[in-house]
């Protein structure tokens, strides 16, 4: 009984979340899910990738794809500015954990929304696929939309990512050194 209430208050709390901007667009993403921002860098190409991964980065002598998430969103391809970042997250593939870069144009603030700000992810039809997105949240009377990261990539993408990371690490890592 004591887990259950905990549990409920934990869910009454509000919860800390990384904005940021994307095609001139504010989202977000749970901070829980972020390992570290990191400065847009040079990143290795890997052939017959979908056009959304932009490629892999050597984050401290592992191999980290990198994907463009307006590309991924069906928009045009994220122009490399100085503002730039790539925030690393952490997604459960399977029974394992994987790192995977997410490419934005910019990064805001960490912000507390509570749970009362948060409306449930809008329903468009059976169309446009709304599994990405975990809610809407409210910041200052406007929307922000908050991405359910682990879904922003589909099961055959991850299972492109798992091969990338595991089938070729030592020339990945090579190149990339």
């Amino acid at each position: 009984m004591n887990d259950l209430v905990q549990v409920s208050t934990m869910a009454s709390e509000p919860q800390q979340y990384l904005t940021f901007m994307l095609t001139g667009e504010p989202y977000a993403i749970n901070i829980q899910r972020i390992k570290e921002i990191i400065q847009y860098g040079e990143l290795t190409e890997v052939p017959r990738m979908p056009a959304f991964i932009r490629g892999v980065i050597n984050l401290r002598g592992a191999v980290v794809p990198v994907i463009d998430l307006s590309s991924r969103f069906g928009k045009a391809p994220t122009v490399v500015g100085r503002r730039n970042c790539i925030i690393i997250i952490e997604v459960e593939v399977g029974s394992e954990t994987q790192s995977i870069g997410v490419m934005v144009d910019s990064v805001n603030a960490v912000l507390e929304i509570p749970p009362t700000e948060i409306e449930p992810a809008p329903k468009f039809g059976s169309n446009i696929h709304t599994d990405f997105i975990a809610g809407m949240g409210k910041i200052d009377g406007k929307f922000v939309i908050i991405l359910n990261i682990q879904y922003v990539l589909s099961m055959d993408d991850m299972a492109a990512l798992v091969a990338v990371r595991s089938g070729s690490v030592a020339e990945l890592l090579a190149e990339v050194r």
